[in-house]
């Protein structure tokens, strides 16, 4: 009988600890806030900012959301200027667990005081690490080529510029 109770009190202890489950599910929603920084493919011209990303979870693995970001320029040709960028986004999450390295594209626009206003495409790859059920670092790259009307996009490819993140999220 004493065994019958410990082997009933360990099934009940561990049946919460399986049941816990890291990362997001479907029908979840995502924000992130990241600290940001963007440069030109020759890498001359920076800039730092901020970025926001609001998303929603397809399913566990795929996810469709809105980025927002907002720059300070620096370098030798700027001073003092501005420049955002608002994208929409859509993204495959691998893998389960606390790693979770992801793929995706973008497309959106680019405007600001310095900057011709124009639209973006791009890809992007980064990874979560979940330090929480629902709480992860945010680790991440894009690269979107420049158009100003669809005749830019076949010509637009090299003339890109690189996009870096590094923030936090939540997952509800």
């Amino acid at each position: 009988m004493k065994k019958l109770l410990v082997l009933v009190a360990s099934a009940l202890i561990a049946a919460p600890i399986a049941a816990y489950e890291i990362g997001p599910v479907k029908g979840d929603k995502s924000f992130t806030i990241s600290g940001s920084g963007t440069s030109d493919q020759d890498f001359d011209g920076t800039a730092y900012g901020v970025s926001a990303d609001l998303g929603y979870f397809l399913t566990d693995k795929w996810q469709a959301g809105l980025r927002q970001s907002v720059n300070g320029l620096a370098g030798d040709e700027v001073s003092n200027e501005w420049a955002g960028s608002t994208r929409g986004y859509i993204g495959y999450n691998f893998l389960d667990g606390t790693y979770r390295p992801y793929l995706g594209a973008n497309l959106g626009g680019i405007y600001g005081e310095s900057v011709k206003n124009t639209g973006t495409a791009g890809l992007e790859a980064g990874l979560k690490v979940y330090v929480l059920q629902k709480t992860y670092l945010n680790f991440g790259v894009e690269y979107s080529f420049l158009f100003e009307d669809e005749n830019d996009i076949n010509n637009s490819y090299d003339d890109g510029i690189y996009l870096y993140n590094i923030g936090v999220g939540f997952n509800w």
